[in-house]
């Protein structure tokens, strides 16, 4: 008989939306400024034994996360359904159990969730969990899901892709759990925008704006991104998160998913046309292709300096040193936040034309 550790109870997200199976160590100081973490970074510490300061976005920037909520809204909510009648199409309902991976899959497994209940009045069991590059994913926390439900398909989500690490990492950390484990996972990640042609469960390879890419704990059940450091937490434990209680004031967690969910009846018939003429096409890491050919131009030494798409360099901007933005001129209209933010930040933009990219964001070699 197999011990079940039980996670804490955290994030600002109703129970019956989403379980963060997480170790609560708000109580840690763990955060320090970006350029303090940006000089551990690049000389070996690894990221998840530390956290940014929390960024406290400006007037100007929360008028812009609105004003692209409601503009995106049916957008996501469109992407939503078509990656949720993937999932149903592929696990079935009986046995399926949605697993995103914190924190930016947290939102969107929510609205996954919620639109498998309005089309077929199920409620399918949904949780987050860690997973971290270099790392793997927290083994506690799927043996727990197992435990819950012995019979689990369990259906890994996302927000996006960027050059695909965190998709590699999936599939390895999928490979390590099943040669040591009767129970069994499917490395196949499903998400909404796949720019970089890495998975085959997607709403869009698009590279557009997903609104809560725009934000950090405030748009995501006001929980930090996930921590791994054994100075202060045991082995084998669930890996560890804070819950910034202090940011209830400024918290749009539920209203983004309640402003994305609203749409849901709307875009049912159009989800069904797309899905129905949507061709299943290839694993091709294209984006990979474009990353390489930024790495090799301009002459940057380390591969993960360069973070393609809309979400990645976003989350240079607010949470890494970024040296300079690349924009593909063909998005230039759609990337208002990314220009805003690098104005604020003072960091240079390049137009960029020749990636398969809206943007890029290149950090800066300390």
């Amino acid at each position: 008989m197999r011990l079940v550790m039980q996670p804490d109870k955290m994030g600002s997200y109703a129970p019956e939306d989403v379980v963060f199976l997480l170790r609560d160590i708000s109580n840690v100081s763990l955060e320090l400024n970006n350029e303090k973490r940006e000089q551990l970074i690049q000389s070996g510490t690894h990221y998840s034994e530390m956290l940014p300061v929390e960024y406290q976005p400006s007037e100007a920037y929360m008028a812009l996360f609105y004003k692209t909520l409601d503009a995106y809204a049916k957008r996501i909510a469109l992407a939503v359904g078509i990656v949720a009648e993937q999932i149903v199409a592929r696990q079935g309902l009986e046995h399926l159990v949605l697993v995103s991976l914190a924190r930016a899959g947290t939102p969107i497994g929510i609205l996954i969730k919620r639109y498998i209940e309005m089309r077929y009045n199920v409620q399918v069991p949904h949780y987050t969990i860690s997973i971290l590059r270099g790392r793997g994913i927290d083994e506690t926390a799927i043996q727990y899901i197992f435990a819950e439900h012995p019979l689990a398909r369990i259906q890994f989500i996302d927000g996006w892709t960027g050059k695909g690490a965190i998709t590699k990492e999936l599939q390895q950390a999928c490979e390590h759990f099943n040669v040591n484990n009767e129970e069994q996972l499917d490395a196949t990640l499903a998400v909404l925008a796949d720019p970089g042609h890495c998975t085959s469960i997607y709403g869009t390879r698009e590279d557009f704006l997903i609104p809560s890419a725009c934000l950090n704990s405030t748009v995501s059940g006001l929980v930090s991104r996930t921590v791994l450091n054994l100075q202060f937490m045991k082995e084998h434990d669930f890996h560890g998160a804070k819950y910034y209680k202090e940011l209830e004031d400024v918290d749009v967690s539920n209203l983004y998913i309640e402003r994305v969910s609203a749409y849901f009846e709307q875009v049912k018939k159009e989800v069904e046309q797309q899905i129905s003429k949507q061709p299943q096409s290839p694993v091709t890491w294209q984006g990979m292709k474009s990353v390489e050919a930024i790495q090799r131009e301009l002459g940057i030494a380390n591969i993960h300096f360069v973070k393609p798409g809309v979400g990645e360099t976003t989350r240079v901007l607010l949470r890494r040193i970024p040296w300079k933005i690349l924009i593909n001129p063909k998005y230039a209209n759609e990337l208002e936040h990314i220009l805003l933010l690098a104005k604020e930040k003072n960091v240079p933009v390049e137009e960029y034309p020749n990636m398969s990219y809206a943007c890029c964001g290149l950090i800066k070699e300390v």
